[in-house]
């Protein structure tokens, strides 16, 4: 039965494609609700229905754009899926592209302008545009325009935004005959445990994370960043602290802002504690290297440090000093939402004597609503833990390595 197969909400996006006839289809809304899965096999479908229109055409080799952020997304998010569920191997040429059921597949990166080279000046008689919001505008275009063979249709899926993008305003909020797209929540993947949905939303921070996240929704952030921050339950004196065994820092450099480098310390189970707070204006590389060092005679020679990487002279000059310094992911959602998840589940705690900045941080650390990211104020040992929380547990990608450079 196709609902072994589907749940409800894909069987629903099934029916649609089949039945109806589009031009772009859009499937928008929470994470790990369905989305990918069910465009990924239509992106097969598509392909096998592409084949079908060339032959009638006399076309030998007609193409198809596959369009991602970049490499290691396609390969992540469809490439790899498509390898485990169908044992789907792609042969890459030199260009990294490849055939499959007969349609040569050109790939496409949407990050950057100058994703669109690859595919310049082609006739294709389809896309599959993976986090399309994430996709440059100018970039959408040239792919939308490159679809001009017989029957070429574009799917493409996507996490929520800000309501204000381009995506939701032009494509999402503006169906027509040709334009259809599709709302997923969290819930609306039956196939995950309830137990796991209900992990998922424990886990998720309130206020905007929890809109997208599991309702799906686009929303604008607002008010404070960390909201799930609770004084009452997060400070704790640092001499009740329990038995810690990992010891990482964070490094935010500064001069006429502050300067700050924190220490976090983790137990077995891996809470979290912001152990030292080091915050200081006007001080030069000097005084950095001599905090630094102070951190490794305390907790280890090997410590990592993870740093702000505009200040690449100051990075090196740490690694010179022999201390194990390296360029942070400076990732602002994915690492916020990192450290609000520690706060939600109550997995990260602060010591009240060991910290001077980061209660008047805390509370005025708040987000733009018109950019979706935190404003740049109130945010230097935030910043600073944001780099050590996110890049300590970074997930480090697990991939099948595909001929082909991917």
């Amino acid at each position: 039965m196709i609902s072994n197969i589907y749940t409800d909400k894909q069987i629903a996006v099934l029916n649609a494609t089949i039945k109806k006839d589009w031009f772009i289809t859009l499937l928008h809304g929470a994470k790990r609700s369905g989305k990918t899965k069910i465009n990924n096999d239509l992106f097969l479908f598509e392909l096998r229905r592409v084949r079908k229109i060339a032959d009638k055409e006399g076309i030998k080799e007609p193409m198809y754009i596959l369009a991602g952020v970049s490499s290691s997304t396609i390969q992540k998010n469809i490439l790899q899926e498509l390898y485990n569920m169908y044992a789907i191997e792609p042969k890459f040429d030199k260009h990294n592209n490849f055939i499959l059921f007969g349609v040569k597949v050109v790939q496409a990166y949407t990050g950057n302008i100058g994703g669109v080279g690859a595919i310049r000046g082609m006739t294709a008689h389809g896309a599959y545009i993976n986090e399309a919001s994430l996709a440059r505008q100018e970039v959408f275009a040239e792919i939308v325009s490159r679809c001009s063979g017989t029957g070429a249709r574009i799917v493409g899926d996507t996490n929520p935004d800000n309501p204000e993008h381009w995506l939701k305003k032009e494509y999402i909020d503006n169906p027509s005959d040709k334009i259809q797209s599709f709302h997923f929540e969290l819930d609306d993947n039956t196939f995950l445990s309830d137990d796991y949905r209900e992990n998922i939303k424990a886990s998720t921070p309130s206020g905007m994370f929890w809109d997208r996240d599991i309702r799906g929704l686009w929303v604008s952030a607002d008010g404070v960043v960390y909201q799930d921050f609770d004084a009452s339950k997060h400070y704790i004196q640092s001499k009740y602290l329990p038995s810690l065994s990992t010891f990482y820092c964070g490094v935010d450099w500064g001069y006429e802002h502050w300067g700050s480098i924190v220490v976090i310390g983790e137990t077995d189970d891996g809470t979290a504690y912001l152990i030292e707070e080091h915050a200081k204006q006007f001080e030069e590389i000097d005084y950095w290297v001599d905090i630094a060092k102070g951190i490794q005679q305390r907790y280890g020679l090997r410590v990592p440090f993870w740093c702000d990487s505009a200040r690449p002279e100051h990075v090196v000059r740490f690694q010179r000093e022999r201390i194990n310094a390296m360029n942070a992911d400076k990732a602002r959602l994915s690492g916020v939402e990192s450290v609000a998840k520690l706060f939600k589940t109550d997995k990260l705690f602060i010591c009240r004597d060991k910290v001077t900045k980061f209660p008047n941080e805390i509370y005025q650390y708040v987000w733009d609503k018109k950019k979706g990211e935190p404003i740049k104020e109130y945010d230097d040992v935030l910043d600073a833990l944001r780099y050590a929380i996110y890049n300590q547990h970074k997930p480090k990608a697990k991939l099948k390595s595909f001929r082909g450079g991917l």
